[in-house]
């Protein structure tokens, strides 16, 4: 023990004499690699059908709006260019005309047919009370219902998807003894309200047709629901002054007619619209049109606003970004 204790501990002793080996300079520390540049992504599958549907339910939605709103100005504007017309022609002319149509209301009397007319009595029909030459006779007033259409001779389907058509076989509606006219529009169209709200009328309500420079007052005295073939309530009755307005009922179904029957009585003062005012939208069309397109696009805009800002500050996201970009280039 003795002796290789004595040999341990002189080691130890030159082990500790021995001077410490200089320190080697320091190795210059690394430079850290550089962050893997961001790249930004496109739009999500799932992003790209959310706007998707955004856009197509948001287009359903205001089709019907914006269209009765194009279809009700072309049909102002198509009045106020009656009116134009009206108040430029010769009165010599205009009383010819109101002159033929009297004429041709009696002859209907003594037709005993009158619902079915030959190719000469259609071009007649047609001729007859056409002062622009665009088929146009007049226009109607319902200002409760905002109704305000013109009204073109005939119901060819063309004329009823934007307008109201005077139906063939009864009297034109210039007013007088011994008259009844008659005129048809659809209700429920996608593209257009016509008279859409007809069902809404009650008796007692009233409503104006103006032909020429001539605006005529009824007052509705009758509502019934018939077959689309029974033509007994669009009868003339001798003296009496009536005017129809005919729609489809029910609405959607149109199984039947729904007939609104009112006779003449005295104008009332500021009823009718006047021309100036036959070109505005009303309110109920304008706000939706404009309001419907500005809702979307703050929600497009939101969207997108909240998919693309700058994301740099929040930081955990800024991870996980950086983690599948470093996934994706492993696989």
């Amino acid at each position: 023990m003795g002796l290789f204790g004595n040999i341990g501990r002189k080691k130890e002793q030159a082990a500790q004499a021995q001077p410490s080996p200089a320190p080697s300079p320091e190795a210059p520390e690394a430079a850290p690699a550089p962050k893997p540049k961001r790249r930004r992504r496109g739009p999500s599958v799932s992003t790209i059908i959310m706007l998707v549907l955004i856009l197509g339910g948001a287009a359903i939605i205001a089709y019907p709006t914006f269209a009765d709103w194009w279809n009700s100005y072309h049909q102002s504007r198509a009045i106020a260019t009656y009116v134009s017309a009206i108040e430029d022609a010769d009165p010599a002319a205009l009383q010819a005309m109101m002159d033929e149509a009297h004429a041709y209301n009696k002859a209907l009397l003594s037709k005993p047919n009158r619902f079915t007319l030959s190719d000469a009595e259609e071009a007649e029909y047609k001729r007859t009370l056409d002062p622009t030459g665009q088929g146009i006779m007049g226009y109607v007033q319902v200002t409760r219902l905002h109704i305000n259409y013109p009204i073109y001779h005939s119901v060819d389907e063309a004329i009823l998807q934007v307008a109201i058509g005077h139906i063939e076989g009864t009297s034109l509606p210039v007013g007088g003894p011994s008259t009844h006219a008659a005129i048809s529009g659809h209700r429920g169209l996608p593209s257009a309200k016509l008279f859409t709200d007809l069902d809404k009328m009650v008796e007692g309500d009233t409503f104006t047709i103006t032909v020429l420079k001539d605006t005529l007052t009824y007052e509705v005295d009758q509502i019934r629901i018939v077959e689309p073939s029974d033509m007994s309530n669009l009868s003339i009755d001798d003296g009496k002054d009536y005017v129809t307005l005919v729609t489809c009922t029910p609405y959607g179904v149109n199984t039947h007619r729904l007939l609104v029957r009112g006779h003449r009585i005295a104008n009332i003062t500021g009823m009718a619209v006047i021309p100036a005012e036959a070109v505005q939208i009303p309110n109920y069309v304008a706000v939706p049109a404009v309001a419907v397109p500005m809702l979307f696009a703050y929600l497009v805009g939101a969207l997108l606003y909240y998919r693309f800002k700058d994301k740099g500050y929040d930081r955990d996201k800024v991870m996980e970004e950086l983690n599948e970009l470093k996934d994706a280039d492993h696989e």
